[in-house]
Parts: C-alpha cells; sequence; structure tokens
C-alpha cells in the first residue's frame, strides 16, 4: 500500500531542487567561460551551502519517518537489508557520477560527493534512529566539532570520506561525512519530534496550497532531477553559447 506523502516535506525538497539547478546553472556558464560569475563565494556560494544543508537535513526527517512506518512491517533483518539496499544503490548512483567526471572532467572528478555522502548516511542512520532528540543534537554537535578537526589534517586519498584530505585535493563537489552526518542527525531529531512514529504530529494553519503541486513533483522526483537537469543545462548552453561546450579543454 502506498505510504502518504507530507506536502511540506516535498514543498521544501522541490525548493531546494529548484535552487541546486540556478546554482549549477551559473556554475556552468562560469565554468564555460560564458558569463564571469563568482560561484566560489558571495550569494551563489551561500545558495550552493543552504541548498545541500536542505537536502541533507531532510535525509534524516524522512529517514525517521520512512523507518517508523518500515517498522511496523518488517523484522529487524528485513529492516537491515531494506537501508542496506537503499544506502548501497544510492552510493552506487555515485560512483555513476564519479565515473562520469572522471572521463570528461579528469582534474575535477567527484570522489565523495552528495550522492556518494547520503549512500553512506542512509547505511549508517538505522545505528542512530532509536536515541532520544536530546541525544541526536549532542551527537550532531560531536559530528560537528569531529569535523571542523578533520578540516585542520591533511591526509591520505582513503581518509577522504571522513573529511580529511590531500592538501592539493580538488572536487567539484564534495560531502564528507564529518561533519555533515552532524545535520542528518539533526534531521532525524527533528522527525522525531514533529513526525513521531512516521505520522505528523502537528497540525498545519493552512491546507495544501495550490501553488505548491510544482515544486511538491520536483521534491518527489529530486534524484532523477538530479541526473537529468545537468545534461539539460549543458544542451542549452550549447545552443545559445555554440562552442563553449564543445571547445573547452
Amino acid at each position: 500500500m502506498r505510504q502518504e506523502r507530507y506536502w511540506e516535506i516535498d514543498l521544501v525538497r522541490g525548493i531546494a531542487v529548484v535552487t541546486m539547478i540556478i546554482f549549477h546553472a551559473a556554475f556552468d556558464l562560469n565554468f564555460f567561460g560564458v558569463l564571469p560569475l563568482n560561484v566560489s563565494g558571495g550569494f551563489l556560494r551561500m545558495l550552493a551551502y543552504l541548498t545541500a544543508s536542505t537536502f541533507i537535513f531532510l535525509v534524516g526527517v524522512s529517514f525517521t519517518i520512512s523507518y517508523a512506518r518500515a517498522a511496523r512491517r518488517l523484522d529487524a533483518r528485513g529492516l537491515t537489508l531494506k537501508y542496506v539496499r537503499r544506502g548501497l544503490t544510492i552510493f552506487g548512483y555515485g560512483l555513476v557520477i564519479t565515473a562520469v567526471t572522471w572521463i570528461f572532467l579528469p582534474d575535477v572528478y567527484i570522489v565523495f560527493g552528495i550522492l556518494h555522502f547520503i549512500g553512506i548516511a542512509i547505511l549508517l542512520a538505522p545505528l542512530f534512529v532509536r536515541l532520544d532528540p536530546e541525544k541526536l543534537i549532542v551527537t550532531s554537535i560531536a559530528c560537528l566539532i569531529a569535523g571542523y578537526a578533520a578540516s585542520l589534517i591533511s591526509g591520505p586519498w582513503p581518509l577522504l570520506w571522513l573529511g580529511i584530505r590531500p592538501e592539493s585535493f580538488t572536487s567539484l563537489d564534495y560531502v564528507p561525512l564529518l561533519p555533515w552526518f552532524g545535520l542528518v542527525l539533526v534531521g532525524m531529531a527533528v522527525g522525531r519530534l514533529y513526525y513521531p512514529d512516521g505520522r505528523r504530529g502537528f497540525s498545519l494553519p493552512v491546507a495544501e496550497p495550490a501553488f505548491s503541486r510544482p515544486l511538491e513533483f520536483l521534491g518527489r522526483h529530486s534524484l532523477v532531477i538530479y541526473f537529468l537537469h545537468q545534461p539539460v543545462i549543458l544542451l542549452l548552453i550549447a545552443i545559445l553559447a555554440p562552442g563553449a561546450v564543445m571547445g573547452f579543454s
């Protein structure tokens, strides 16, 4: 039976999809020399961090809802297999992104980006899902502190996923486990508080507004859009600025 979706979560995720597309369009226009845009600082960099933070926070919220619902119909083994499969699947999607960027942009290819991170986060989340919200917040603070400490250390490539990286490391997208898993834990704490047992634990002052439905649609299909939006942006750039993409080297 299809589970109820909460429109407010899909709406927020849909808004993040829009801001993701805006940032990536700006990044590509700058990267291929079409428009000189500052994507390394200022408003656009803040937009990128806000977008990533929203997606990662919602991973935690959505996980608690999904886990509570699954726990009512699956035994312990079934629960474990469900999230192992989901985590490995999303991590596998991340490896596809690694392969594509390694072929076309070998100098800045994505080693451990947001899909790699989400895959690992889903594998780890069941270990924390039964913690009280207060303990989740304390653990999230520990992740933030550990992430800051890791950022001060340079180390070999195998530790990239933790947040320890070589001094010469560059990548188009880098979302290490520390400190970002702390934001997943914050989302899980919010999910435990406001969606207990996978059900909305509060009443909304307004009904679902009609204008939000297109954004909700984007939110429900965020993974597909993540894969498709970059080729579409590059196609539009190739049409509007002939030679910019094909002439890049």
